[in-house]
């Protein structure tokens, strides 16, 4: 049986995902399937970069602006969560599009997602604590020792995931690569995923980063964070640890000018858009399209591809 096709926009931030999706989606009944880790969460708006409220009146969005930012939510919860709702549209004959930049939910979806075991919270939390306690380094020789594969796989400065990592070591007792490769081995799809890539010159995405922040601030991003503060939101939440929130802290707090707080968030956003382009460099399933083209000849190659 010929499985439907669905197409996976990836690529770093401001490359134009967001724009591509909902041009492709004009051409059928469609529904995008959101694939980012921070725009999952209410109240932060701006600098998550949602789309604007236009494109939700004309295409239908799932998984953005549902969990309030103390909630946890992971890239397991992610890939169930999304491949149900591409089941669904699929059956009642929609097209789903897949669209963002958070590699490790993307995993989750096409790879499996790994069932979180049983736990004792307080246990949980008092192991938690000591792996922050450690330096960067530390954890990773750590995790080389007990799960040399994550080891390889998580990015050396990801202290969230290689904490995860561990936690899951001493949880169950075995590597979290072991269990996801056992997940994997039992993990079917509905449908063939079609990568598609959006790349352009390093220069001009870092031009186009910094004129989006830009334009964050001039939008109300420092305004958003201040409505977060008043109420009484933890900026160490996971969900404020987030590029363009955890830069404009600790100018609230009168530690830092607003000058420097922008700075930081482009070169933090630079970096970060860094490390997504070499993430999906490694699928070599993807196919890299010119961001910089016409819209409508992007549109018309990824038409082809399906």
């Amino acid at each position: 049986m010929k499985l439907p096709k669905v197409p996976i926009i990836v690529g770093p931030t401001a490359v134009g995902k967001t724009e591509i999706s909902l041009a492709l989606a004009e051409r059928f009944d469609s529904g995008i399937v959101s694939a980012d880790s921070r725009q999952v969460y209410q109240k932060m708006n701006i600098g998550t970069a949602k789309p604007e409220l236009d494109a939700f009146q004309k295409v239908p969005h799932f998984l953005i602006d549902f969990l309030d930012p103390t909630q946890s939510y992971s890239a397991g919860l992610w890939g169930r969560d999304a491949l149900s709702i591409i089941t669904d549209l699929l059956a009642d004959q929609k097209q789903p599009i897949v669209v963002g930049g958070s590699g490790f939910y993307i995993r989750a979806l096409i790879q499996g997602f790994f069932e979180e075991p049983a736990y004792n919270r307080e246990d949980l939390e008092s192991l938690r604590t000591e792996y922050k306690a450690m330096r960067t380094g530390t954890l990773r020789r750590l995790l080389k020792k007990v799960d040399p594969i994550s080891a390889k796989r998580i990015m050396p400065n990801d202290r969230q995931r290689a904490i995860r990592a561990l936690e899951i070591y001493e949880i169950t007792g075995r590597p979290l690569s072991e269990l996801q490769a056992l997940q994997k081995s039992e993990h079917t799809l509905p449908f063939e995923p079609i990568f598609i890539g959006l790349e352009m010159p390093r220069e001009e995405l870092y031009a186009r980063i910094n004129r989006r922040t830009d334009q964050m601030i001039l939008a109300g991003l420092v305004e958003e964070v201040e409505t977060l503060v008043s109420e009484d939101y933890d900026p160490e939440l996971n969900s404020l640890q987030t590029v363009g929130y955890r830069e404009i802290f600790p100018y609230l707090q009168g530690r830092t000018g607003l000058y420097e707080a922008v700075r930081l968030i482009k070169r933090n956003t630079r970096r970060y858009a860094k490390r997504q382009t070499t993430w999906f460099r490694h699928n070599e399933k993807v196919h890299w399209l010119d961001a910089e083209a016409r819209i409508e000849k992007i549109v018309s190659e990824i038409l082809s591809l399906l």
